[in-house]
């Protein structure tokens, strides 16, 4: 959960946010010495003698200027490349869940249970209590295994929206008449808030998302308690 003058992002609570914060930090530092390095070579023109014809016209700094570019652009490629296909891999998901966007609130379908779906409203003021986050609670979680692998269809109603789980490193867009799908494993038990992330109305910012990730007991507790209350 982020909180305030945090710098960064939210601690990663999936193996697939752990690689996107690894190539973060990748991209970063190499902007960083782009940086530097241009920073130096104007201050170095600008307070020497480099800005003579030989520099002006060497051949060796065009060659420099040329390749080194291509160089870090392979250098970003590569790693980024990677992450898109682990993005993109459902390996035999444990457990398959519908998210529905509507407006202004999102429903989600266990499609390995018969009966097995319910709607996440926000959670009104009034009623949360101590501890609890304005804007981000719900009347019903989504509730998952933790280190289960996950599958999420995501799809809408009405609008477009936009399921989204920063700690999990998920962003899945809700398009009306089309089934996106993405994975995740999480990696530790606990509650992640995330909110529609597309421009979907006027209580845009009213459609909260909480994962809640607890042992595979736990999580078979829950189902058989909701089966039994449908």
């Amino acid at each position: 959960m982020a909180h305030p003058t945090q710098l960064g992002f939210q601690d990663a609570a999936s193996p697939l946010m752990e690689e996107l914060l690894g190539f973060h930090d990748h991209a970063l530092m190499i902007v960083f010495l782009i940086s530097t390095l241009v920073l130096y070579i104007i201050i170095a023109m600008v307070s020497t003698k480099l800005t003579n014809k030989f520099i002006l016209d060497s051949q060796e700094i065009e060659i420099v200027w040329t390749v080194l570019p291509a160089i870090i652009l392979i250098l970003i490629a590569l790693p980024s490349l990677r992450i898109l296909y682990l993005m993109d891999e459902i390996n035999d998901p444990h457990v398959t869940v519908k998210a529905m966007g509507h407006q202004w609130y999102w429903s989600y379908e266990y499609s390995d249970y018969e009966n097995l779906g319910f709607d996440s409203y926000m959670m009104p003021i009034q009623d949360l209590t101590p501890g609890e986050f304005r804007l981000l609670e719900t009347d019903h979680r989504m509730v998952v295994p933790k280190e289960s692998p996950i599958r999420v269809l995501v799809s809408a109603e009405d609008v477009l929206h936009s399921w989204a789980v920063p700690s999990l490193g998920m962003k899945m867009d809700a398009v009306p008449g089309r089934l996106n799908q993405t994975a995740f494993i999480v990696s530790r038990s606990g509650l992640f808030y995330g909110q529609c992330s597309e421009i979907c109305g006027a209580n845009h910012s009213f459609m909260p998302i909480v994962v809640e990730a607890v042992p595979l007991e736990n999580f078979e507790k829950w189902s058989s308690l909701m089966l039994k209350d449908a």
